[in-house]
């Protein structure tokens, strides 16, 4: 059974930082054909905030601008984004997805951990 737990979300202030993890048990991280976090966008769909590749090639949102990065915690089977110079308009429920081969129809989400960037 694949599960998706996220953590470190909560409330900062703007220019602040947070360190949202991902954590999956049931397959490991370095097997996964894509990790990706995401957050509501435009329309309440769901954009994608960064992720990972199966080449392992980290890839962003062009609304983060370098303040996010991605990294893979292989110890703890967890993928971490480090978010910087927070803005209010990252407030959002953060959820992470997964897939991993032979059934790439299958996606994994987490349950969402909230971010608030206010003063």
């Amino acid at each position: 059974q694949v599960q998706l737990v996220e953590s470190g979300g909560g409330l900062v202030q703007p220019g602040g930082s947070l360190n949202l993890s991902c954590a999956a048990t049931g397959k490991s991280i370095l097997t996964a054909y894509t990790m990706a976090w995401y957050r509501p966008g435009p329309g309440n769909r769901r954009e994608v905030v960064a992720g990972i590749a199966s080449d392992r090639v980290p890839h962003y949102a062009d609304f983060v601008n370098g303040r996010f990065t991605i990294s893979e915690d292989t110890a703890e089977n967890t993928v971490v984004l480090r978010m910087n110079s927070l803005k209010p308009e990252d407030t959002a429920v953060y959820t992470c997805n997964a897939r991993w081969l032979p059934d790439l129809g299958t996606v994994y989400w987490g349950q969402g951990t909230p971010v608030t960037v206010s003063s």
